[in-house]
């Protein structure tokens, strides 16, 4: 019997988020990276080479400038397009979005990032919610850190039954990390101007059904977002039972405030404490001891790594569009298992918990 044949992988992009793309396709045993293109020839790629991965100039100056930079250079993009199955542009916003007459030409099936709008492929990504509407399609959009992160939480209180409406509000880093030195705001806070912001109706473009509201204000630091919410509930429910709803999601932590893990920083320590890849937390982060319920009514507060959580997404995506994993649990669980996040049977790696 022939083995199956892995689905291979283009990376476009080797930014913040396609770094981490990247790393994770290496690390699955249904995938294999193509490579990774990019416009630049600074240390970023000169990395990417130093990991074994083979690095394409997203022009032919691209590529020009990485040779004369010392960086070892496969080809240029359509080199590395006509080597992959799928490609997965993470891109900055906007950039995709031209990138994709290319792809289609070539028949290649494609994910873009939650800069882009749904429009662009018709259909939003969340492993948990829209797996089987995108299996065989030939794109999605996997949607940003903080619509995922609020596309799980709200799916697992409706897969419990327990869940009416949603109303959020989302304190969001003002910038990346690795580039604070040039944008960002200091000393001020920044509304989002209109209400709803737009997570609300980009979490509707996952699952329509969601009634979901949410407000936004940009804040002046970098580790992550915090987002709260009140949720009217179909019922009254204890406080166990709601926990009982997040526990079931692999991608849901839920973390003790009175365990130390007081703040963003915290749980970013403790990433790093036990080893994660760049300290990258892939699951929302909520705290058991602050969840709070008055009746029908539920408050509760997480963080949100907007560097990681849509890591696992993306990987799950990938298997969807390649259509050979039909069931959306396996595929999570495989990609769970790779990342060290855990899995949905409890049989795997453990997802980290310092919920009793």
């Amino acid at each position: 019997m022939q083995p199956k044949k892995k689905v291979r992988v283009a990376v476009t992009g080797y930014g913040v988020i396609g770094k981490r793309v990247a790393e994770a396709v290496g690390l699955q045993s249904d995938l294999v990276l193509a490579g990774v293109a990019d416009v630049v020839a600074d240390w970023r790629l000169a990395v990417a080479v130093e990991k074994g991965f083979r690095v394409f100039g997203a022009t032919a100056p691209a590529a020009a400038a990485m040779r004369a930079a010392g960086i070892e250079v496969s080809g240029e993009v359509l080199d590395l397009l006509g080597a992959a199955d799928i490609v997965v542009d993470c891109t900055p916003k906007n950039i995709a979005a031209t990138n994709i007459e290319a792809y289609r030409k070539l028949g290649l099936k494609f994910i873009v990032q939650g800069g882009e709008k749904h429009a662009v492929t018709g259909h939003s990504f969340v492993a948990d919610s829209s797996y089987e509407t995108a299996i065989g399609r030939q794109s999605t959009r996997v949607v940003s850190c903080n619509t995922t992160s609020i596309v799980r939480t709200l799916t697992a209180l409706k897969q419990a039954g327990l869940l009416h409406n949603a109303r959020g509000t989302l304190l969001r880093r003002a910038t990346d990390p690795w580039e604070s030195h040039e944008t960002g705001i200091m000393n001020t806070l920044v509304p989002e101007p209109s209400i709803p912001s737009h997570q609300g109706p980009d979490a509707q473009s996952v699952d329509p059904d969601l009634d979901v509201v949410t407000m936004a204000v940009k804040v002046p630091e970098t580790l992550g977002h915090l987002h709260f919410w009140n949720v009217r509930m179909t019922r009254t429910a204890g406080k166990e039972e709601v926990l009982d709803a997040f526990r079931a999601s692999s991608r849901i932590a839920l973390v003790r405030g009175d365990n130390g893990l007081k703040a963003l920083n915290s749980i970013k320590e403790w990433m790093l404490d036990i080893g994660r890849p760049h300290g990258d937390l892939y699951e929302v982060a909520l705290w058991a001891d602050m969840l709070t319920v008055q009746g029908d009514e539920l408050f509760y507060a997480y963080m949100v790594d907007n560097q990681a959580i849509v890591i696992p997404e993306t990987i799950d995506a990938i298997r969807a569009l390649a259509g050979d994993e039909t069931d959306a649990a396996a595929s999570i669980w495989a990609t769970n298992a790779a990342l060290g996040i855990g899995s949905l049977s409890g049989s795997g790696p453990p997802t980290p918990r310092v919920d009793p």
